[in-house]
This record gives C-alpha cells, sequence and structure tokens, in this order.
C-alpha cells in the first residue's frame, strides 16, 4: 500500500514537471519570435520607412486641402490612409482627421450642460458659435483659452459667440476652473457638459478642440489655434 503511494506521488510529481516544461517552451517560442522582429528603441516595432514617406506624403495633401477648407478633398485622401497605410503614424492620425472632417456639413449637437460656471449660450445667440472643448489641467488649453478671452470682442463684431465646455476630468474640478477663468479674465460662457455628450458628438478625441457652428450645422472642426482670421472670414463669409 505504502508503494502504491509513492508510486502515485511520482506520477503527480512527472506530471506537473512536464507541464511546467511545456509552459518553458512556450515561453521560449514567443521569446524567439519577438527576436526576429525588427525593433526600435524601448523595443518598439520599426515601421517600413517607405509606407512612412508614402503614407506622410498623402498626409501632406490632406493637411493642405484641410486648411484651404476643401474637406471634400480631403476625405478621399483620408479614407486612403486609413486603408492603405493603417499602421503608419499618419495612417493613425488619419483615422481622428477624418472623424472631425466628416462632421462637416452635419446637423449640430444640441447643447446639453449639467452646469454653467458663467453666462450661458445657445446658436440661436448668434449667427455663428464656437465651441471650444477643454481641460484645466490641459497645458494647450491653458494657453488657448486666455488668448480666446482676448479675441472675444473681435470675434463678436463679426457675429461669433464663444462657448467654453469642460468635462471635468482627470485632476480638475469646479472649483479649479471658477479660479482658471477669474484670473484670465474670461467673459464667455463656460459650461460643464452633461454626461461628456457634446464631446462625443462633436468627435473630440483631443483637447484643446473646436468647432464652428452656422445655421445649425458644423461648419468646421479642428484644433482652436487653426482658426485664423483668414480662415474664419472665409468660413463664415464675411
Amino acid at each position: 500500500m505504502l508503494a502504491l503511494a509513492f508510486t502515485l506521488l511520482a506520477c503527480a510529481q512527472k506530471s506537473e514537471v512536464d507541464e511546467l516544461k511545456a509552459k518553458v517552451t512556450t515561453l521560449e517560442e514567443k521569446v524567439a519570435t519577438l527576436e526576429k522582429r525588427p525593433a526600435a528603441a524601448g523595443g518598439a516595432t520599426v515601421a517600413d520607412p517607405a509606407k512612412e514617406e508614402a503614407a506622410n506624403a498623402i498626409m501632406k495633401e490632406a493637411a493642405e486641402f484641410i486648411k484651404a477648407n476643401d474637406f471634400q478633398a480631403a476625405k478621399p485622401k483620408l479614407e486612403q490612409l486609413i486603408k492603405d497605410f493603417p499602421d503608419t503614424k499618419a495612417g493613425k492620425a488619419a483615422d481622428r482627421q477624418y472623424k472631425e472632417v466628416g462632421l462637416i456639413g452635419s446637423p449640430a449637437a444640441p447643447i446639453e450642460v449639467e452646469k454653467w460656471f458663467q453666462g450661458k449660450g445657445d446658436y440661436s445667440a448668434a449667427p455663428v458659435t464656437l465651441m471650444v472643448f477643454w481641460e484645466v489641467w490641459c497645458p494647450h488649453c491653458k494657453r488657448e483659452m486666455p488668448e480666446l478671452a482676448v479675441k472675444e470682442a473681435d470675434l463678436k463684431k463679426k457675429g461669433v459667440q464663444v462657448i467654453g465646455f469642460t468635462k471635468i476630468t482627470k485632476s480638475a474640478t469646479e472649483e479649479k476652473v471658477v479660479e482658471f477663468i477669474k484670473e484670465n479674465n474670461i467673459k464667455y460662457p463656460m459650461a460643464k457638459e452633461k454626461d461628456g455628450n457634446l464631446s462625443k458628438a462633436f468627435n473630440v478625441s483631443g483637447i484643446p478642440a473646436a468647432a464652428l457652428v452656422k445655421d445649425g450645422k458644423v461648419i468646421w472642426r479642428g484644433h482652436p489655434g487653426r482658426l485664423d482670421d483668414d480662415t474664419l472670414a472665409k468660413l463664415i463669409g464675411s
């Protein structure tokens, strides 16, 4: 009986050892596969330089069309990047830009907020509405929002109202938002989004982000820093 017990124990140990060996073999095969891949510093896979160059050339064309507000011409270029160069840097960036360009001409989502920090705004308050999405912890937003405060008076003369929207994410708090507004002498309406619905509707994936709405439709979407006087004049027809 004792001999049988030792035999069973030995079998169990052998089974466990065999299982462990199998796992080690699998891991070794995975490591060997990874070692065969070309890698850059930090272990990242190296992209094909030729593909990156080709994708960059297409993205440059798309960017020129977007800069000229020729969104219909930009769309097929972005679609080509998404379809043929999905693994390139330009291809990945194209996906976000395509979602932005795709909004042009579509009905603007209704303005729904959880709270107004100051003022109030809706599309009927001015011929054109500049929607700006931001967060108080974002360094680029900290630059753009005060700059818009300086430009606001001139924008009003052109029939453009500015409305800022925040979701209060990460380290942001309502107190910090109120403090930022006061410190930077921001006068335009500022609100907390309701459930982040506006950001979703305007395809906001990075901040600061902006959109122009005229006659109930989105006529421009992009980074607020790209909306210079010439571009604005062309878009609103002034």
